[in-house]
């Protein structure tokens, strides 16, 4: 096994520490996590600025501290509409914060004006997913406003094939899989280590 980068198979490998942290020096903007909900920005967002010893954020937790409410909440009294344009006003500002790592809610790279301050000032970086696993995962949290009232597969479908141009438009595309998520970590600094 190539002992500087990290393998693209086994889940327990670490990567190299010296490549790592040469890695790391070379992030001079924030890492946006994007893609639909369920497709594990948060969790695979905290492993990756962790291995690359940045800073996390989870760009719904801003967002609630900052509307001092759910976004369950967000929703039914403002719309998502408002929802959005705060979503915008928040993820600006983390952009802000220089590098680091930053995982997003799944509508917000499709948002134009976001979609367009995260390419200008970030690193984008799509997290796909196949439709059955993302069932499976968000079928797990009843707090998703836009899963409300339908059927999960249906809606998720839906939602898949909508934003799949808005995704795309991400300079750096990784297939999330069912694996542990050191895995989706390792193809993910796999990727930056080439675009940077």
């Amino acid at each position: 096994m190539n002992k500087r980068k990290p393998s693209r198979n086994a889940a327990d490998t670490m990567p190299d520490p010296a490549w790592l942290a040469a890695l790391a020096a070379r992030v001079d903007r924030p890492i946006v996590l994007v893609g639909m909900m369920g497709v594990g920005k948060s969790t695979v967002g905290r492993k990756l600025a962790q291995m690359l010893r940045l800073p996390f954020v989870d760009a719904d937790d801003a967002i609630v501290e900052a509307a001092k409410m759910s976004i369950t909440e967000m929703f039914d009294r403002h719309g998502e509409a408002a929802f959005r344009d705060g979503e915008r006003r928040v993820i600006a500002r983390l952009l802000d914060a220089g590098p680091g790592v930053i995982a997003t809610g799944g509508g917000a790279f499709v948002q134009p004006e976001t979609r367009a301050l995260i390419q200008q000032r970030g690193l984008p970086v799509w997290l796909d997913c196949d439709v059955n696993t993302l069932v499976e995962r968000v079928s797990r949290n009843d707090k998703r406003p836009l899963l409300r009232g339908g059927n999960v597969r249906e809606i998720v479908t839906r939602m898949k094939a909508e934003r799949e141009p808005a995704y795309a438009q991400a300079p750096i595309r990784v297939q999330s899989i069912s694996a542990p998520h050191p895995v989706t970590v390792n193809r993910i600094l796999e990727a930056l280590d080439q675009c940077l």
